[in-house]
């Protein structure tokens, strides 16, 4: 398999290295001075807001108070600028990770802009968050919810601006999308917006459930063929997809990984892919298939004998939006999965499970 953006995140949790791990491509953004709506649309949100703040969020090193609305801010977790675009506000500066999207905004979160400037975009190439591209934004408030920020990385950033670090009850990298949103609404004075559209999502989840009752109780594991066979624990966004579908994870997936967002295993440990749906993240559906059936310890399983395998391309918008897992991606996502999904686990060998048109 070819070494991808994503991959050097997974190279770094194999090598049980939690820091902000995917090797990105610089890529250039717009340094606007404004991070708001409009004067007139934002004097309202001002008026709403007023009463909601100090707030105090705790976190993995202790907690952050932030004193007032805030108007510039930076993402320096890899997902948070879509809840951030959600709630009505627009980063000055977004950190890349997929490598794939102008201000690191996939197709899902573009219209959210309503206007602003593209954020600048910021990389790390696994040393930490470039501090001084940082600080020269001005930020008033620095989001590094999804990421593996380390205490000093969080010292130095606190310099610049109040600073909301990884919940301390999660692995790195690990803070599921609904905690996510409600914290982001929460320092931006939008508990209740955020309510709504975590309720939005949820909804979807439900009625897919009711219409697909054949997920309910069904074992999923999610996948990747990196450097071998690597599979993801239960904290990370993708298999949380699958247990927001009623499915159950693999016993001692968590075991097997140890306390990290997912890890490479042996090929004594391929009973963790024989489940009823296996969801690979793959670069060709069709070459990694084949790759994958080749080898016997995972081609002569049930799961790829009796059909149950879906293969989703890792650098699609789809790929991109259900890696990211986010209240913008996963609806987008979700209407391309979830027929594949039903297109496994409808126990049929002979229905194929189509790719998504886009």
């Amino acid at each position: 398999m070819a070494r991808t953006l994503r991959a050097d995140r997974l190279a770094a949790a194999s090598a049980s290295v939690l820091l902000l791990f995917a090797t990105l491509s610089a890529c250039g953004g717009s340094d606007s001075d404004t991070g708001s709506k409009p004067d007139s649309a934002q004097q309202g949100e001002d008026a709403a807001a007023a009463g909601s703040y100090p707030v105090t969020i705790a976190h993995k090193f202790g907690s952050t108070t932030v004193d007032s609305e805030p108007r510039r801010i930076v993402t320096v977790g890899l997902t948070d600028q879509d809840a951030v675009l959600a709630l009505g506000k627009v980063p000055v500066g977004t950190t890349e990770w997929l490598g794939a999207y102008k201000g690191a905004l996939g197709p899902w979160a573009t219209a959210e802009l309503n206007g602003g400037a593209t954020p600048t975009l910021l990389k790390d190439t696994g040393t930490g968050p470039q501090t001084e591209r940082i600080a020269a934004l001005k930020p008033d408030l620095i989001i590094a919810l999804y990421s593996g920020l380390t205490e000093e990385q969080y010292t130095t950033l606190s310099k610049f601006a109040p600073v909301l670090a990884q919940p301390k009850q999660y692995n790195d990298y690990g803070i599921p999308w609904e905690l996510q949103t409600e914290t982001i609404g929460k320092a931006l004075g939008k508990e209740a917006e955020a309510k709504k559209l975590i309720d939005g999502v949820e909804a979807k989840f439900t009625k897919a459930r009711e219409e697909n009752p054949g997920f309910n109780g069904a074992s999923g594991v999610m996948a990747t063929p990196y450097e071998g066979m690597f599979v993801f624990g239960s904290q990370d966004p993708r298999s949380r997809v699958l247990t927001s579908y009623g499915f159950a994870l693999p016993a001692g997936l968590d075991k097997a990984i140890g306390d990290k967002f997912g890890a490479n295993i042996s090929k004594e440990r391929t009973d963790l892919l024989n489940q009823k749906v296996a969801v690979w993240f793959v670069e060709d559906a069709a070459k990694n298939a084949e790759k994958l059936h080749k080898d016997p310890t995972y081609g002569d399983l049930d799961v790829v004998k009796q059909g149950r395998e879906v293969f989703v391309d890792e650098t699609s918008d789809f790929g991109n939006a259900l890696s990211m897992g986010t209240v913008l991606s996963l609806p987008y996502a979700m209407d391309r999965l979830v027929p594949m999904l039903a297109a496994a686990v409808d126990g049929d060998p002979a229905t194929k499970v189509e790719q998504p048109a886009s």
